[in-house]
């Protein structure tokens, strides 16, 4: 009775439920930015590329699965669509564990780059980190939505507006990522390590 309560309360509240979710979730990664949040182990320059690694593949696996989620709602494959994007959903949490825990225990990474390519890089990552912060509360409010209605009460929300969004900024967002990675750890390499913690402000 009090999950159907709990669930009845999100499925006529989503949009405030994706204003929590959202800012809980910046509040996690601004904190471990700005240092304040003493959860992370130190970890060995091996660690950092571990989850490097990591965080690519599943970035990778996270992409194939919005685009077959893509496809298959086109082809009015709702299932599968739901599937996919609950995965996609699923591998995003994953790499917010990962990433959280490379840059509170590891700070960063600088390319071993110049000139053009260098600011290439910086445009494209620049980007990346942009579209991750935009397609927060969206890629959250069409998982809501999605979760607590049928698909033929979806059709009377913004759910499909919403996801074409979410999917395109997360989407490209996911591909400027691993573009990246593959430049700053396959192809140029790594010029040194930095810590990425804000000074607090008195």
């Amino acid at each position: 009775m009090a999950t159907s309560t709990a669930k009845r309360r999100v499925k006529d509240n989503p949009r405030a439920v994706t204003t929590v979710l959202s800012v809980l979730g910046y509040v996690l990664v601004l904190g471990t930015f700005a240092g304040i949040l003493p959860i992370y182990p130190e970890l060995e320059r091996a660690t950092v590329d571990l989850l490097s690694h990591g965080i690519a593949v599943v970035n990778t696996a996270a992409l194939t699965a919005i685009v077959l989620g893509w496809r298959w709602i086109r082809r009015g494959e709702v299932e599968k669509h739901r599937t996919a994007m609950l995965t996609a959903f699923s591998l995003i949490l994953v790499f917010l564990v990962l990433y959280l825990t490379k840059l509170g225990g590891g700070g960063e990474k600088h390319i071993a780059a110049s000139g053009l390519v260098y600011y290439a890089y910086l445009v494209m990552l620049a980007i990346h980190v942009v579209l991750s912060a935009v397609s927060v509360p969206v890629v959250v409010h069409a998982v809501v939505l999605g979760l607590t209605h049928t698909p033929s009460e979806l059709r009377d929300t913004a759910h499909a507006k919403v996801g074409r969004i979410a999917a395109v900024a997360w989407g490209l967002s996911l591909a400027l990522g691993i573009v990246t990675y593959v430049l700053l750890n396959h192809v140029y390499g790594v010029e040194e390590y930095v810590p990425v913690f804000l000074p607090i402000l008195p």
